[in-house]
């Protein structure tokens, strides 16, 4: 917050306090390895241990997917079809309608023989290939602050969000490009709860992720504004950007050190070092023919494809929200869940044959998860209306796992006979953060941040690492 009142601020210092980034895909991040907030670089830091995994692929379901239509097949639904669920009382502020099997077709899968929904019938084919926790769980259910959790670890601070922790504990390989990425499809328009995913919170600003519109996917100029300097090229952009440096540079020594203004003058040198390389990451025309209809031409698929052609050149964390909105809050009723659950498993499966192909799956750790799961029963009558859908279920939630050091071919934990409840092996979110972490060789309860007079940490005061998961 400004101590002073903006009529005291010149219209420079404004300027410079507001930074100005290329063509809002925030650059306030991208300081590459010069850049300093609190005396830290981006420079590629050691982690605390060997790691298991270099990067992190995040396919985020927003809205929260239904574990009980997926992964998690529950017979008993169908016995109790109609009627209040056994066990789960009236007095439940979450209790709504009454038991409802699934619609959709289960059948086994793998060498373990998971029953796996027809929605997910290609990563079905290769279920032993990753792992499914059916007992996850969360603290929250609503939304936002449920988002917040699985992404910041917290709901009541500013936090900062997972991939903003990771590059704040290992820096980046790629000078180049941003060290963290957010991609979204929205046109103009942010996902629910708007940079909650991605943001640095009380860290410095380097650690925010770099949110890219993936609205425009076909043309990389499109996708990424002023990737190109229309005006000047090769030598005369050189020094034109050797003019601002000196001019920027001048202006940091009339107000002393400043690391927040140092950063934000090294990302205008990102910026420019950033044409060449975002050009060639960006550009999904590259990809042969062969990969490109392995994938498809859906959202999730275009974005999962570039998702790895952004890991594979250094990028430490790729966020993907297969669509801006929340396509897996199915309320009203089910039929909005297959289209999109369709287009999400054919792009997950492509990205894990990619991988695997590629000798990088090994090395990547991919998650696919919403925020929690759905009840299993129906949301019953609301506003006059009988409404087939289901409603949030923050006590029982899968994740689907893969590469970077997990156990492939696993199902770990259990809910109860209906999906309402995890019961065996209950995962918590910090949990699941704090295996992450140790994943990519950080100890989570050292990795902190002094905010505030107090330490704090993604898994706030909780946390521990799963080792069943981990090969």
């Amino acid at each position: 917050m400004f101590q002073e009142s903006l009529s005291s601020v010149s219209r420079r210092e404004a300027l410079a306090r507001c930074g100005m980034g290329m063509a809002g895909i925030g650059l306030g991040m991208l300081l590459g390895e010069e850049a300093r907030a609190a005396g830290r670089t981006l420079a590629a830091t050691p982690p605390h241990f060997a790691p298991r995994a270099k990067q992190v692929i995040h396919l985020f379901l927003n809205g929260g997917l239904s574990h009980v239509d997926t992964f998690d097949f529950k017979p008993a639904l169908s016995k109790y079809a109609g009627k209040p669920l056994p066990g789960v009382g009236p007095d439940r502020h979450d209790r709504h309608g009454n038991a409802m099997p699934s619609p959709f077709k289960f059948q086994p899968r793998g060498s373990h023989g998971l029953m796996v929904s027809e929605l997910f019938e290609n990563l079905g084919r290769q279920i032993d290939d990753v792992c499914v926790v059916q007992s996850m769980h969360t603290d929250a259910p609503e939304h936002g602050d449920a988002r917040q959790l699985w992404h910041c670890g917290s709901i009541a601070q500013n936090a900062p969000s997972s991939g903003a922790w990771v590059t704040y504990g290992l820096g980046t390989e790629n000078a180049n490009l941003p060290a963290f990425v957010a991609l979204c499809p929205g046109n103009g328009q942010l996902p629910e709860d708007g940079s909650t995913g991605w943001r640095a919170g009380f860290m410095p600003p380097i650690y925010q992720g770099t949110l890219v519109d993936t609205g425009q996917m076909r043309d990389v100029e499109k996708l990424i504004r002023n990737v190109r300097n229309p005006y000047l090229k090769g030598a005369a952009h050189r020094r034109q950007m050797d003019l601002l440096r000196r001019i920027n540079e001048r202006h940091l020594a009339a107000r002393g050190e400043d690391d927040t203004l140092e950063g934000r003058i090294q990302s205008y040198e990102m910026a420019y070092r950033m044409q060449a390389a975002a050009t060639d990451a960006f550009d999904l025309s590259r990809e042969p023919e062969h990969v490109k209809k392995l994938y498809g031409d859906t959202k999730p698929a275009q974005q999962l494809l570039l998702a790895r052609r952004l890991i594979e050149r250094g990028v430490r964390f790729v966020q993907v929200w297969p669509y801006h909105n929340q396509p897996f809050d199915n309320h009203e009723n089910l039929t909005s869940l297959e289209p999109v659950a369709r287009h999400c498993d054919r792009a997950i499966s492509a990205l894990l044959t990619d991988l695997k192909i590629r000798g990088l799956l090994d090395e990547t750790l991919v998650v696919m998860c919403g925020e929690f799961g759905r009840m299993p029963t129906a949301e019953g009558e609301m506003e006059g209306m009988q409404r087939t859908g289901r409603n949030h279920n923050p006590h029982c939630f899968n994740v689907i796992l893969a590469g970077g050091g997990i156990r492939p071919g696993i199902i770990y934990g259990a809910s109860d006979e209906f999906g309402y409840e995890a019961v065996e092996n209950p995962v918590h979110v910090h949990d699941l953060q704090a295996t992450m972490l140790h994943l990519l060789g950080l100890d989570h309860t050292k990795l902190t941040y002094r905010h505030a007079g107090r330490d704090f940490r993604l898994t706030d005061v909780g946390g521990k690492v799963v080792s069943d998961l981990i090969a």
